[in-house]
């Protein structure tokens, strides 16, 4: 049974969808590469605009690869843009279109953190993956983030989004949660591992306050932070432009941990 699709903090802003075009197997599923073998059948769920599952997909072919993600607009993006060798099509992580057992890899890339309802879609994933198979979920922890020098605009950033996503049903600080949901969700047989986005070289730290800046001033975060109360236009103009301001400090640095899971089905 379909189910109301939860609060997306992000939204599908250009901001949003150029950071998620950023990913690639090196910089977000290294932990992966030794099961992206040829010949295995995959499932990238919440695969945003699809150049990580296009990626991936040339990892095993000649097997399969399917995209699935819950916004129309995106998989139409994921089509255009990367629709060899992968396949797309919308879905939903608590329903899943396909039989049990039906997978050797099942991926989400940061996908838990905005469910109201993470240990129901582990579950669901659990369940599309065969006997022998492998269930792959990375988030990231927004409680660990740090950059250096401090800022009091990214101090209010950072407490904005922890506010907006508390009041969503979400978890900012997934990534710390991803061992014991997986346990919850009856999957015992699980590796944990971590590993970082550094932002400290010039072209990094601006693309990714470029990112942040424009995320605050355009996307959904602007929108649900002002309808929820906690933050007007003003105090998100000053967010910004710290972002931007931090990005041009030659001592900037923004690190952005992630812990992974690979749990035997």
């Amino acid at each position: 049974m379909s189910r109301e699709p939860s609060a997306y903090v992000h939204g599908h802003h250009e901001s949003v969808l150029r950071s998620h075009s950023s990913r690639t197997i090196e910089n977000s599923a290294a932990y992966l590469v030794p099961h992206l073998v040829a010949g295995a059948r995959l499932l990238d769920v919440g695969c945003g605009p699809g150049i990580l599952t296009a990626e991936m997909a040339e990892r095993v072919a000649p097997g399969e690869a399917i995209g699935i993600d819950a916004s129309t607009q995106v998989i139409e993006q994921a089509i255009a843009d990367h629709g060899e060798p992968a396949q797309f099509a919308t879905g939903d992580i608590h329903d899943l279109d396909y039989a049990d057992g039906s997978f050797d890899i099942v991926h989400a890339h940061q996908v838990l953190q905005h469910l109201d309802d993470p240990v129901g879609a582990l579950v669901e994933l659990r369940r599309v993956t065969r006997p022998g198979g492998v269930v792959a979920v990375r988030d990231t922890d927004y409680g660990t983030m740090f950059w250096a020098p401090a800022d009091p605009g990214l101090d209010r950033w950072m407490a904005i989004y922890q506010s907006m996503t508390a009041h969503n049903g979400h978890t900012a600080n997934a990534g710390r949660r991803l061992l014991g949901w997986a346990r919850e969700a009856g999957l015992t047989d699980v590796a944990v591992s971590s590993s970082t986005w550094t932002f400290a070289d010039p072209t990094g730290r601006s693309w990714w306050a470029g990112v942040w800046a424009d995320r605050v001033l355009e996307s959904s975060y602007h929108a649900q932070a002002i309808e929820q109360g906690l933050t007007d236009d003003a105090e998100l103009v000053e967010i910004a432009g710290a972002w931007r301001r931090w990005a041009d400090r030659p001592d900037a640095v923004f690190v952005c941990p992630h812990v992974e899971i690979l749990a035997a089905r």
